[in-house]
């Protein structure tokens, strides 16, 4: 590892052994362009690398029930199968799932140690619809609620919160954490959309908040979740470490969701803003694990932007630019408003 203060990037090339199956939009191809992106920009050699380990049970079970991490532990073991219609497991997958929360773990304690300033863990199988009782939506394990839940068993931190800027609502995340205070758990998803939760009016224990978006909401509108809703939320909730899950299925050009962020307009303030709130409140302690997306450009382009903020860069100028016109999504003003007032933002 680099020198204190630097980036870690944890990664492996177990990562690439997963396959969901040969049509799969969640394939190793995802995250082989994301590191000859940031080996072609000189990003990689810049960075804290680290090949992490295997999680073990009793990390899994800190989310997962033995039931569920037996399943899927005999499921690789057999050589993979079949887990529902969207997910499925290889011979690789095992290995893969494991070091994906073994990099989380990693980070988490690098960073919250103080040995990093801040972590880019670039994972697969994603994690943030996989619940403590099953496997779902491309996940297998919850690799984010895994370290979360690790961090606060460990008494690193007595409160924690995880941005989660995928476009679809992180239902595992939310149900490991929803009857719990200690923490906030903020979703922008498109709506509808899979996996059908994720309304405004689920707020669990108080710190669950949900920011349903409709189809073709672009940067402008959440720039304006960001400055109205998600930034007041983290001010007063205070965390000790801030998680960010970012897919980059947000993204204008994704083909499995409808959503209009850019790079520079959409993706950029979003890390930026997370960035800042980390200085502000966590004494910079950030860790940003990849969770969707599933255009390569967005993937190769974003996460570089991303690597460079984390760096304390201002990231390249946009090679992709803004969204193409069209038509305006349908207003998002009440629901705003709405979030608002069921959370108590309006001060």
């Amino acid at each position: 590892m680099n020198a204190v203060g630097s980036t870690l990037v944890p990664y492996s090339p177990a990562f690439l052994g997963h396959s969901a199956g040969p049509q799969h939009p969640e394939r190793p191809e995802r995250l082989a362009a994301i590191v000859a992106a940031l080996q072609r920009t000189g990003l990689w050699e810049r960075v804290a690398q680290l090949e992490p380990e295997p999680a073990d049970d009793a990390a899994l079970e800190l989310v997962h029930t033995p039931e569920h991490v037996a399943f899927v532990r005999e499921l690789g073991a057999r050589g993979g199968g079949q887990v529902d219609a969207d997910t499925a497991m290889s011979p690789g997958s095992l290995d893969a799932a494991l070091r994906a929360v073994g990099a989380l773990l990693e980070a988490t304690d690098a960073v919250s140690a103080g040995r990093a300033r801040n972590a880019l863990c670039l994972v697969r199988p994603p994690g943030h619809h996989a619940t403590p009782t099953h496997a779902m939506g491309f996940c297998l394990f919850n690799n984010v609620a895994i370290a979360t839940a690790w961090l606060l068993q460990e008494r690193r931190a007595e409160r924690v919160a995880i941005l989660d800027y995928d476009v679809h609502h992180g239902n595992g995340t939310q149900d490991a954490f929803v009857e719990r205070t200690d923490v906030l758990y903020v979703s922008t998803h498109q709506h509808p959309l899979y996996p059908g939760t994720g309304h405004w009016s689920e707020t669990g224990a108080g710190t669950t908040l949900n920011i349903p978006l409709p189809p073709g909401s672009g940067d402008d509108v959440y720039q304006v979740v960001r400055e109205r809703i998600v930034e007041p939320a983290v001010r007063r909730y205070q965390p000790d470490l801030l998680f960010v899950s970012l897919g980059f299925d947000a993204f204008y050009n994704d083909p499995l969701a409808m959503l209009r962020l850019s790079v520079g307009g959409g993706y950029t303030p979003l890390l930026r803003s997370a960035l800042d709130l980390a200085d502000e409140l966590c004494q910079g302690r950030l860790v940003v694990a990849l969770e969707g997306g599933y255009d390569l450009n967005a993937l190769a382009v974003g996460t570089s932007a991303v690597c460079q903020l984390l760096l304390g860069e201002a990231p390249a100028s946009d090679p992709l630019g803004p969204a193409p016109a069209q038509r305006a999504p349908a207003t998002t003003a009440a629901l705003v408003d709405a979030i608002r007032e069921r959370h108590d933002l309006r001060g």
